[in-house]
C-alpha cells in the first residue's frame, strides 16, 4: 500500500500555506511533504505566518505541531488571541522549560554540556513527532539549534538529519530562522525545498513597511520580486505584486461620456473605455472637479466609479460638489461612487494596488479616479519604482476596460510650473489646465495636448466652475505662452465666458 507521502510526491500535490496572498504568489500553495524555511529578523511576521500554516491544517482535520525553542506556550497563545485565533487544534511542544534549564542539579561534569544539549534537544523533537505523527510541523527557531551546534558543520548535519527524518514521513515542515548569525547562512537555503524572506523597513516618516520575497521554490513557478504586506488582526495581509500580463478581459472600447457635451466635443467624442487620461495643472485650477464630473456622470448611467483621494478629505470633496451643483451625495448613498481616502503615510503602494483591484474585480467599478499622483509619490519609500508600479496598474486597468483619470498637480500657482514626475508617456490622453489673466480677473483655460485613441480639438477653451457645474466656452485663438506656463490672452472679450468667473 502506497503512503500518503509517496502519493502526493509523485502527483505534485499542493497544500495551502494558510495565507491566500502567499498561495497566490506561489501559484497555488506549497508542495506537500517538503521542508521550507521562513527567514527574517525579529518582528517581520514569521511566527504569524507559521501559525497561519498550522491553523490551515487544523481546519482541514490535520494534526499540527508547533515546536518552540524560543517562545513559551503562553506567549504563542497570547499572539493567537490577539489575532482572534483559537489554538485548540494546534499542539504546542515547548522545549527546555526554564525550571529545568536553571536547575543546578542538572549540571554535567563528564561531557561538554553543548554536545549533550544538542543531542537531547534533537531527540526530544524526533520523539515528539513520532508520538504525535503530525501532518504539519513548525520549528521555531533554528537560531537555538545553531547556538547549540556552535560550528557550521555540526549545524548543517543536524538540519540534514531533521530533513531526512521528516522525508520518511507524511509531513510538511516549516523552519523559522531569525537570521541572528553573523553572516547569511546559505546552508539552510540549499537544504530547504523553498525559502521565503520577510523584511521590515523603517522609513523616515510614517508606519514601518513590511515586504515578502520568495527566494527559492524547487520545481515551482512563482511570482518573483518583493511583495508588500501588512500585519493586522487576523493575520498577514500579503499583497502580491501586480503583473498586468496575467489579467485580460474583453470589452468594447466605446466612448465614456463626461456629462458635458462641449468637453466631449473637445476630446473628439470623449474618452474611450480601457484608456487613461492625465489632468495636469496648478493647485486649485479645477482638476479634481473635472475628474469628479466623470465619476458622477458614470453614476448617473448606473455604473460604479471609485474615487481615491490622497490629498483631500471626504468633507472637502462633498462641499465642492455641492458648490458646483453636482449630485454627489445620492451617488455615495447608493454605492455607485466609492469614495476612499488614502493616507500615504500608512499605506504601501502594493496595498493600494490591491485595493484598486478589489474595487474592479469585486465591486464592478468602471471608472477610477486617482487624486493625485503627487500623493501616490509620497507613499513610495523608494521613488525610483513609482513609474514601474503605475505602469502595471494602468495596464491592468486598461485591460479590464476601465476608464482611469489621473491627477497631477504642478508646482507653483502662477508662472512656470514644474511637474514632479513625468508620467505623460504612460497616458493615453493629457489635458492641460491653466490659469490666465484678462482685464484684472483670473480665468481658467483647458486644452487637450495628447490623445492616442483618436482625433481631438487642438484649440484652447476657457472654462468655468460655477454653480451649474463645468462650463466650456468657444475656442480662443489669441493665446500665447500656454505651454511655458505663463499664458497670455491678447484677444477681445467676445469669445470669453461672461457672468461669474468660476468657483474654487
Amino acid at each position: 500500500m502506497q503512503s500518503r507521502s509517496e502519493t502526493q510526491s509523485s502527483t505534485g500535490t499542493r497544500i495551502s500555506s494558510g495565507n491566500s496572498g502567499l498561495d497566490d504568489i506561489l501559484g497555488g500553495g506549497l508542495d506537500a511533504d517538503r521542508m521550507y524555511l521562513y527567514e527574517g529578523k525579529p518582528g517581520t511576521g514569521k511566527t504569524t505566518l507559521a501559525l497561519e500554516f498550522l491553523l490551515e491544517g487544523a481546519r482541514n482535520g490535520e494534526k499540527a505541531l508547533y515546536i518552540s525553542l524560543s517562545e513559551t506556550e503562553a506567549e504563542l497563545k497570547l499572539v493567537a488571541s490577539r489575532h482572534g485565533w483559537d489554538l485548540k487544534g494546534v499542539e504546542i511542544f515547548e522545549l527546555v522549560p526554564p525550571e529545568t534549564a536553571l536547575d543546578p542539579t542538572q549540571e554535567l561534569t563528564v561531557l561538554h554540556p553543548v554536545e549533550v544539549e544538542l543531542g537531547e534537544t534533537t531527540k526530544l523533537i524526533l520523539d515528539r513527532v513520532a508520538e504525535l505523527n503530525p501532518s504539519r510541523v513548525v520549528i521555531d527557531s533554528l537560531s537555538e539549534l545553531r547556538l547549540l551546534a556552535q560550528s557550521s558543520l555540526r549545524y548543517r548535519r543536524q538540519v540534514l538529519a531533521l530533513k531526512h527524518f521528516f522525508a520518511s514521513r507524511s509531513c510538511t515542515v516549516v523552519l523559522l530562522d531569525d537570521m541572528s548569525s553573523a553572516q547569511d547562512d546559505l546552508q539552510l537555503h540549499s537544504i530547504s525545498h523553498g525559502v521565503v524572506l520577510l523584511e521590515q523597513l523603517a522609513i523616515e516618516y510614517g508606519a514601518e513597511r513590511r515586504r515578502l520575497r520568495v527566494i527559492k521554490m524547487r520545481g515551482m513557478e512563482f511570482r518573483g520580486g518583493f511583495h508588500d504586506m501588512k500585519i493586522r488582526k487576523g493575520g498577514l495581509d500579503i499583497f502580491p505584486r501586480l503583473v498586468a500580463a496575467e489579467h485580460h478581459s474583453s470589452f468594447v472600447g466605446e466612448f465614456t461620456p463626461s456629462g458635458n457635451a462641449e468637453l466631449d466635443k473637445l476630446l473628439g467624442g470623449g474618452l474611450e473605455r480601457g484608456t487613461n487620461a492625465l489632468l495636469i495643472g496648478s493647485a486649485g485650477v479645477g482638476k479634481s472637479s473635472l475628474a469628479l464630473s466623470y465619476a458622477i456622470a458614470a453614476a448617473q448611467r448606473g455604473e460604479r466609479a471609485a474615487f481615491f483621494a490622497f490629498d483631500e478629505g471626504r468633507g472637502t470633496l462633498e462641499a465642492r460638489a455641492r458648490t458646483l451643483g453636482m449630485e454627489l451625495q445620492p451617488a455615495l448613498d447608493s454605492g455607485l461612487i466609492i469614495l476612499q481616502q488614502i493616507d500615504p503615510a500608512e499605506m504601501s503602494p502594493g496595498e493600494f494596488a490591491a485595493i484598486v483591484r478589489r474595487r474592479v474585480d469585486e465591486d464592478g467599478v468602471r471608472v477610477v479616479v486617482i487624486d493625485s499622483l503627487n500623493g501616490y509619490l509620497n507613499a513610495m519609500p523608494d521613488g525610483r519604482f513609482l513609474i514601474l508600479q503605475m505602469h502595471e496598474l494602468l495596464t491592468y486597468l486598461g485591460q479590464q476596460g476601465i476608464l482611469t483619470i489621473l491627477i497631477l498637480a504642478q508646482h507653483g500657482l502662477v508662472g512656470p510650473a514644474d511637474t514632479p514626475l513625468d508620467i505623460s508617456y504612460l497616458s493615453d490622453a493629457v489635458l492641460m489646465l491653466r490659469f490666465f489673466e484678462y482685464a484684472g480677473t483670473v480665468r481658467r483655460a483647458l486644452s487637450v495636448v495628447k490623445k492616442r485613441s483618436g482625433h481631438h480639438e487642438h484649440t484652447i477653451r476657457e472654462f468655468q466652475l460655477s454653480g451649474s457645474g463645468l462650463l466650456l466656452g468657444p475656442p480662443l485663438r489669441d493665446f500665447h505662452g500656454v505651454f511655458s506656463g505663463t499664458p497670455s490672452y491678447t484677444g477681445g472679450d467676445e469669445p470669453l465666458l461672461h457672468g461669474a468667473h468660476g468657483t474654487d
